[in-house]
């Protein structure tokens, strides 16, 4: 497929301008930003609603995760799906489900496990709607654009949870948490009508998938595991997954502790908003300055150096310092994540063709179960060393991984824009992953 917006190519940088100027990136990017918020308003209000109905704070808790570890299952079961459905009906079928779900718990009074149960059944499929957008958005967009592109889904994901959850206090404090779900269930129609009717219908074989149904695959399932299989078999592609995975998880860890750590410092109420903030403010600037202003070789050569910078400022935590300069670390931690622009390119030139929408459903289902493990473990050695101490060897680790990274080498020289026809120039990574049963 042709992009609508020219690529850049070389070392030349794109621009903001030129990837919005993509319809497709455009109609993703803007009704995915409303979903986000939509989903932060969702779970909040649920975990509202089950507090107030239980008194629980392990069932609101549980209220709040149980829409990130079912994802994990779906990328396993059924992850090929987004290469074998057309990409039209699989994205507005999921914003439709997800509406459906929100009306369902904001106009049905159901036992608290039935509920749920409803949240976790909707996570299970969000990664084939999710990977079938990512894929269309790597179809759409090519060389530096891509990188751009995604730099965009970062800082207006950033922005779109920090709404979402102000709306969502506003919103039970005027409705109620009953309506205020019937509220992200109208977001999410919304989303679901400007996909049904602005997307062109496209079949999988147009955008360089595995048809649905094709001759010798053994089931949505099968070919599921299948692929998921082969993914991680491909150096290349395990690598590179891992290195998007590992660091947020440590950081997670950490950012799961910091309302423990300002508790224990008895700071001033409300300091724990202004700290938990603090890390997306930074994220919003690295994506800024890292995407925008440096050249698409010198981004790839600052991972290791910008994965550092995620971890070793919380190495300060050990001193037990102050609100100030807690916020300082937190803000150079959270710039530190645009260490994964730098792996944007390389990571789309080792998938193969028919297997980038599980590939991408993969990569953000596994994102989100370790970010929800990474609290857990390190709220348990903080239990025994401390807050300051665990967010301290949360920085470590991720730090850590920067000499693991240092194994994967980038590229020298600007490299081509994949063959969208034949798949990337990748060698034994590409015949190894591609398969018919993806």
């Amino acid at each position: 497929m042709t992009p609508t917006a020219e690529p850049a190519q070389g070392n030349h940088p794109a621009t903001y301008r030129e990837v919005l100027a993509e319809p497709r990136f455009r109609l993703l990017f803007s009704t995915r930003t409303v979903a986000i918020t939509a989903d932060a308003l969702r779970i909040t209000t649920f975990s509202v609603l089950v507090f107030s109905a239980t008194g629980s704070a392990l069932l609101s808790a549980l209220a709040f995760g149980i829409g990130f570890i079912p994802r994990l299952f779906g990328s396993l079961l059924l992850g090929s799906l987004a290469d074998r459905l057309p990409p039209r009906a699989l994205i507005t079928g999921g914003y439709a489900v997800t509406c459906a779900a929100a009306l369902l718990l904001a106009l049905v009074r159901m036992p608290i496990a039935a509920s749920l149960g409803v949240v976790a059944l909707v996570a299970l499929a969000t990664p084939v709607f999710h990977g079938a957008s990512s894929r269309l958005v790597a179809q759409s967009l090519e060389g530096d654009a891509y990188v751009l592109g995604r730099s965009l889904n970062n800082i207006a994901a950033s922005g779109a949870q920090l709404f979402g959850l102000a709306l969502g206090g506003a919103a039970v404090a005027a409705l109620g948490p009953h309506r205020a779900l019937a509220v992200s269930a109208t977001l999410y129609l919304g989303c679901a009508l400007a996909v049904r009717i602005r997307l062109p219908r496209l079949q999988p074989g147009e955008f360089g998938s595995t048809p649905a149904g094709a001759p010798g695959d053994g089931g949505a399932v099968r070919a599921s595991l299948h692929g998921v299989g082969l993914l991680l078999r491909g150096h290349k592609v395990r690598r590179l997954m891992l290195a998007q995975w590992l660091p947020p998880a440590f950081v997670a860890g950490a950012e799961g502790l910091i309302v423990a750590y300002a508790g224990g410092h008895h700071f001033a109420p409300g300091w724990y908003a202004v700290l938990m903030g603090c890390l997306p403010v930074g994220m919003l600037a690295g994506d800024l300055l890292v995407g925008r202003l440096l050249r698409p070789p010198t981004r790839e050569r600052l991972v290791v150096p910008l994965t550092a910078l995620m971890g070793l400022p919380l190495l300060g935590f050990a001193a037990e310092p102050g609100v100030g300069v807690s916020s300082c670390l937190l803000l150079l931690c959270g710039s530190g994540f645009a260490y994964g622009l730098g792996l944007q390119r390389p990571f789309l030139d080792a998938l193969p063709p028919d297997g980038q929408g599980q590939a991408f459903g993969l990569l953000g289902s596994g994102n989100m179960t370790l970010q929800g493990i990474g609290p857990v473990c390190f709220g348990a050695v903080a239990a025994g060393i401390g807050t300051g101490g665990a967010i301290a060897l949360a920085g470590g680790a991720a730090a850590l991984t920067t000499g693991w990274i240092l194994t994967w080498h980038p590229p020298t020289s600007p490299a081509p824009a994949p063959n969208r026809s034949t798949g990337p120039e990748n060698g034994t990574e590409h015949q190894a992953c591609s398969s018919p049963t993806q």
